[in-house]
């Protein structure tokens, strides 16, 4: 009775230890689903590292293409351009000229800077014209229109010259030894309020010295080339037309008539030579010949005196 109780007993336990190996095993080895979807996403994240670089690098290279072509833009705005001009230009009225090119140079936000008159030589006085120099500033935008209707005014110009010098490099270069030396500056005054003896002080004042002489250089170049770059500059020659010299024909009656031209011309130039020699020579014979003459005169008179008084004390021998 006891046997069937104790094998009914060993049958139920067996069949739990088979149930309780399934399961755990089931639990050991993970679903094939899992596995999968745990692949799929490593996949998905090694192309996301792969790719979110690319992108990364490409917004990168977009942004930096930006920046270069607005860093283009803004130094072709700010670039310093030092513009000069000279040119001649012939005319029938050179204080008209004058006026007018001064008018043009007000108008367009400019002024006059010196202006220069020489009369030109010639042996007709009714031939004899002022020749004018202008040196005239105007601002950089408006230097192409000022040029062009100042030019407007002549009838013939015979030399025309413009030029351009490009000084970005040099201001930008200023700019930054600026910046550097005014952060020298700085520290030297921290180093300044750090020191304790006298000396070192002192050392440190001269050093600050020395770097707000070169900060004063530098600006100083700055402002001049901000100001040549700011207005340009225009000379303008204005002369009437030069004479134009007719060409005579040569034979045996034009040189006879040169030669007695020529004669005549030279015995009125010894005339006035004389002339003028004798106008020289009279304030000299006034002041100098005539007193000169009395004083002579006198020691001769006296002279002669003297000797008739000898000869009046003198006994005659007999």
């Amino acid at each position: 009775m006891k046997f069937p109780i104790i094998l009914l007993l060993a049958l139920v336990s067996f069949s739990l230890s088979c149930s309780g190996g399934a399961r755990s095993s089931e639990s050991a080895i993970p679903p094939a689903g899992t596995s999968a979807q745990r692949n799929a996403e490593q996949v998905e994240a090694k192309d996301a590292a792969k790719t979110t670089p690319q992108y990364d690098s490409q917004l990168q290279k977009v942004g930096l293409t930006e920046l270069d072509k607005g860093g283009s833009s803004a130094e072709a705005f700010e670039r310093k351009i030092i513009r000069n001009a000279e040119i001649t230009m012939e005319v029938s009225s050179t204080t008209d000229t004058q006026h007018r090119v001064a008018s043009i140079a007000e108008t367009n936000g400019g002024f006059v800077v010196t202006s220069e008159a020489k009369q030109r030589e010639n042996d007709d006085p009714a031939q004899r014209t002022l020749d004018i120099k202008l040196v005239v500033r105007v601002p950089s935008p408006q230097f192409g229109v000022a040029f062009d209707q100042i030019k407007k005014l002549a009838s013939n110009t015979p030399q025309e010259n413009v030029s351009g010098q490009d000084v970005t490099e040099e201001f930008i270069d200023l700019e930054a030894r600026i910046k550097t030396q005014k952060a020298l500056e700085l520290q030297f005054l921290e180093i300044m309020r750090q020191a304790y003896k006298v000396a070192d002080a002192l050392e440190v004042q001269r050093q600050i010295a020395d770097v707000r002489t070169d900060i004063e250089k530098l600006e100083g170049r700055k402002r001049f080339l901000e100001n040549r770059a700011s207005l340009s500059t225009i000379t303008v020659n204005i002369q009437t037309p030069k004479p134009v010299i007719a060409v005579t024909s040569t034979g045996f009656g034009h040189s006879v008539r040169e030669a007695v031209s020529d004669s005549i011309g030279m015995a009125s130039d010894m005339v006035l030579f004389f002339v003028r020699f004798a106008i020289l020579m009279l304030p000299i014979l006034l002041f100098i010949g005539l007193p000169s003459a009395l004083v002579a005169r006198f020691l001769v008179r006296r002279a002669k005196r003297v000797r008739l008084a000898q000869a009046l004390a003198t006994p005659a021998p007999e």
